[in-house]
């Protein structure tokens, strides 16, 4: 016992003691904006990973190549630094040329390290506006451009403070990871199709106190591993998006488990370059002025499990959905089975809806939703909902892609479509129109064990339309 504690301590001792700083300045890098810094900072980076290192990033602009992380290394931005990334797509190309399924270039990468972190005031530009990236959605072409930051199946991992803005696809990918701190990262990402703000396929992980601002979805958990998304926390964020704030899925191949978000403001995205979802959407009955398509989207639709999330004490405006929730059938993957989705909680949430398309639970026929719990919410909206609207036929759309108006419809509803679902409770929903609006508050369609607590619909008792009890 006492030769292992020793052993321990000469282990520490030696690592401090090999700790090594260097600057990238000091091996000859410039900060002008032109000149190819890579191999420089690849230098800096695999000397560090020889025992436990920081490279600096001092002021200026630092053009580069993709760089590898390497093992027990920090690469350290400090205030007025940026890392520019290469414009150059075929460069980015070369240096994964061994890309399988989703996986996609990067100008930060790391795969099977550990003890890694990105850190500081500084920024990652990743020039994704460049004409080289425009290259459309990446359904089209594939992912061939570069994320920002890209680590798979690393340990322990840290990025703090630091801003990531205009990125040629993803701003950052977390996939098979296990331990990853996220605090204070601000992102900006308007400069092209893609752009999510943050994506999570990893476990053990906690996010706090970051500010996103991005074209696509802004908080978005994948699950595209044979190892499900799970053991996450998320608080004290700001999430701006034109498309979806919150989102789980797609993919949801093993699925998502043990996950709580809460604290977040959600708003609509400061800049709306591609979607303009009041021009190519107009039944959606949007302002003219970008909007939020949900605010909490959890999807799984892909054979995985959903299980055990709580997302709580949001405040939404701007959005066109408020809250959505989809059990589907569009692909059976990893467990060859239809998707699992129960024991969900959402609470404390005050929201405007800016459309006419309700809030939704729904499953399929043979796939029930179950043990799902919405309370204290409070939800102002556009309303206007005719007697039209009220009687649509709603499709049940059981492999298309999951979004809140995927069934094109607007829902005969104007609170919460409810259909294929067991076991759901709404207590102290409050829903206020701006306009008047004939659609029931709930519409159930196959749907047991339902509990309608202390709600209501403009200062009144809600009208509840069932079919198939």
């Amino acid at each position: 016992m006492k030769r292992n504690f020793l052993v321990a301590i000469f282990c520490v001792i030696t690592m401090v003691l090999s700790a090594k700083t260097i600057n990238i300045v000091d091996l000859g890098a410039k900060g002008d904006g032109k000149t190819d810094n890579t191999e420089i900072i690849q230098r800096a980076i695999d000397e560090c990973s020889k025992g436990i290192g920081t490279v600096v990033i001092p002021q200026g602009n630092y053009l580069t190549r993709t760089l590898f992380m390497k093992s027990n290394v920090n690469l350290h931005l400090e205030f007025g630094a940026t890392i520019l990334g290469y414009t150059n797509l075929q460069s980015y190309l070369d240096m994964f040329p061994n890309r399988k399924g989703k996986e996609s270039p990067a100008l930060i990468h790391a795969r099977g390290v550990e003890n890694i972190s990105i850190t500081g005031l500084g920024t990652i530009d990743g020039q994704g506006q460049h004409q080289n990236f425009q290259l459309g959605n990446d359904s089209e072409k594939g992912p061939i451009r570069p994320k920002i930051i890209y680590f798979q199946d690393c340990k322990n991992i840290r990025i703090q403070d630091i801003t990531l803005t205009n990125p040629a696809y993803w701003t950052q990918d977390y996939e098979g990871c296990d331990g990853v701190i996220i605090r204070g990262v601000k992102v900006f990402s308007h400069a092209n199709y893609n752009n999510d703000g943050l994506d999570i396929d990893s476990k053990n992980v906690i996010v706090s106190d970051c500010y996103i601002d991005c074209d696509d979805d802004a908080l978005c958990f994948k699950s595209d591993i044979d190892r499900p998304c799970e053991n996450i926390t998320v608080t004290n964020c700001v999430l701006r998006s034109n498309c979806n704030a919150i989102k789980f899925g797609t993919s949801g191949y093993s699925g998502f488990k043990n996950i709580t978000v809460t604290n977040c403001v959600i708003q609509k995205a400061t800049e709306d370059h591609i979607r303009q979802w009041y021009k190519t959407e107009p039944w959606l009955g949007t302002p003219q002025e970008p909007t939020v398509i949900s605010g909490v989207a959890l999807e799984a639709v892909d054979g995985g499990v959903m299980e055990q999330i709580i997302i709580s004490n949001m405040v939404m405006t701007g959005v066109q959905t408020p809250i959505f929730i989809r059990l589907g059938d569009r692909k059976r993957t990893i467990t060859k089975k239809m998707s699992v989705l129960k024991d969900i909680v959402i609470s404390n949430i005050i929201a405007t809806n800016a459309s006419k398309v309700a809030c939704s639970v729904t499953g399929v026929p043979g796939g029930i939703a179950e043990n799902i719990l919405i309370k204290d919410v409070q939800i102002t909206s556009i309303g206007g909902g005719t007697q039209a609207q009220a009687n649509e036929q709603v499709p049940e759309s059981v492999n298309k892609y999951p979004e809140n108006r995927m069934f094109g419809v607007v829902l005969p509803a104007s609170g919460f479509y409810v259909r294929h679902v067991k076991d759901i409770r709404f207590d102290n929903v409050r829903f206020t129109t701006l306009n008047p609006d004939v659609r029931p508050m709930f519409y159930l369609d196959d749907v047991k064990g339902i509990e309608i607590v202390d709600c209501k619909m403009n200062g009144s008792e809600p009208v509840v339309k069932k079919l198939n009890e």
